[in-house]
């Protein structure tokens, strides 16, 4: 299976603490072109946010040490232009409010289809990466 040209050198975090989620989602964003890493916890998410610096995190709520909310909510906090998307079973239309509030981009719910994880991240990136493109290269002209 030959992974396809990547997509534009997007680095996705990948956070649950089941194992085999991480992989299975981490696998598929590859094939994609994605440049992935995963976590396990709020700690490794945090440590992987500053040294990986991710386009997007595909975040779970339910972790062991900080919750997913939470991480969401420092992210904000400290104004990281990373995108957010919520990988979770919780499924409350409050949750969903709440995790949005929080300052996620979307959420998808447990269980979930891979090819809709996929397209939803590269919706997510086409509009946050667009918003964060430097303009260097391009000729920008005023009047004639």
């Amino acid at each position: 299976m030959a992974e396809r040209p990547g997509r534009g050198g997007a680095r996705v975090l990948v956070v649950d603490d089941e194992a085999s989620v991480v992989d299975v989602v981490a696998t598929a964003l590859r094939y994609e072109g994605y440049s992935v890493v995963g976590a396990s916890n709020g700690q490794q998410t945090l440590s992987a946010v500053q040294s990986f610096e991710p386009d997007l995190v595909i975040l779970d709520w339910t972790l062991p040490d900080i919750d997913g909310i939470e991480i969401s909510r420092l992210l904000l906090d400290q104004a990281r232009r990373t995108a957010i998307l919520f990988l979770t079973a919780k499924v409350s239309v409050e949750n969903k409010i709440d995790a949005l509030n929080a300052g996620a981009d979307d959420y998808i719910t447990k269980p979930f289809s891979l090819d809709e994880l996929v397209a939803r991240v590269e919706s997510i990136l086409r509009r946050t990466r667009k918003e964060q493109a430097p303009l260097r290269g391009q000729l920008i002209r005023i009047g004639r």
